[in-house]
């Protein structure tokens, strides 16, 4: 992955900030995100790690060294790894509610009985806390 930064940063004779970002997002960001949802970081430290991929890059590019994480991101119009990754979890879940992934629901989630609350009729409880063992025999099946 590390040479994908590289090869961006020095193949590109293009120094356009938004274009390296672009390239970022087509080469690099498909890379760090493909099956994140087994995969998925839940330790600080793995999130760091995680995000030290993006961190590395935007510092790179010309003229935002100076700025802050955060700021980088905003200038960019990128979001930070750990959004997009709560993204794609949050849209499996969507899929997994609405049945379009050949997942049993009841195994992840319940319907809240609770109904004398305002909204849509999918309240929903975690059933189980997801994790690395439960998705690895998940997989198994």
């Amino acid at each position: 992955m590390l040479y994908n930064l590289h090869s961006i940063l020095h193949c590109f004779v293009s120094k356009d900030v938004n274009l390296l970002a672009s390239a970022f997002t087509v080469y690099v960001r498909p890379l760090v995100e493909y099956c994140s949802i087994v995969w998925s970081p839940c330790l600080k430290q793995d999130i760091e790690q995680f995000e030290k991929v993006q961190r590395r890059f935007t510092k790179r590019l010309h003229g935002l060294r100076s700025l802050r994480y955060k700021d980088r991101l905003r200038f960019l119009g990128q979001p930070s790894l750990e959004l997009r990754h709560l993204q794609l979890n949050l849209i499996y879940c969507y899929k997994i509610i609405f049945r379009l992934v050949d997942v049993n629901f009841s195994d992840f989630f319940e319907f809240s009985r609770v109904t004398n609350t305002r909204g849509h009729a999918y309240n929903c409880t975690n059933h189980i806390a997801i994790t690395a063992p439960v998705v690895s025999s998940l997989l198994k099946e």
